[in-house]
């Protein structure tokens, strides 16, 4: 089974009343260890580099995002901006002209999604949701 046809379902569900979507890349990684579900092939993948997905997993695992609030959520080589986390199972993160990050952790998974520069972070927050809670529903 490919992940890759689950970034296309995110980026789908963070369309608003006009038909434009939100998202413009995603990615799936693993709860233990960060490695990656969804693959680099894909056109809107969101690529985490070195140890970025390790460190990512790690926090979600730990549920303490101290390592967020001091350096920041690093994807792509890009350092986000920590803005909140709530229920030890989402984060958000933003970087000035860059856009923004969601992340949402299911039981073996956390969803990332990256908001375009201009649009909007609650309709990516909504489409991350759909997948973790999907894969939630599923146990994993």
């Amino acid at each position: 089974m490919s992940w890759d046809s689950y970034i296309d379902n995110l980026i789908a569900q963070t369309k608003d009343a006009s038909g434009t979507a939100h998202a413009d890349k995603a990615c799936i990684i693993g709860l233990d260890g960060g490695a990656a579900w969804t693959t680099a092939g894909h056109a809107n993948a969101l690529k985490l580099q070195g140890s970025e997905g390790a460190n990512i997993a790690k926090a979600f695992k730990a549920k303490d995002f101290t390592s967020f609030q001091a350096g920041g959520v690093w994807a792509e080589g890009v350092k986000y901006q920590f803005l909140r986390e709530e229920d030890g199972k989402l984060v958000a993160a933003k970087k000035k002209d860059q856009g923004a990050l969601t992340l949402q952790a299911s039981k073996t998974a956390i969803v990332i999604g990256h908001t375009a520069e201009g649009c909007q972070q609650g309709n990516t927050n909504k489409g991350v949701a759909v997948i973790a809670e999907y894969l939630e529903s599923l146990g994993m």
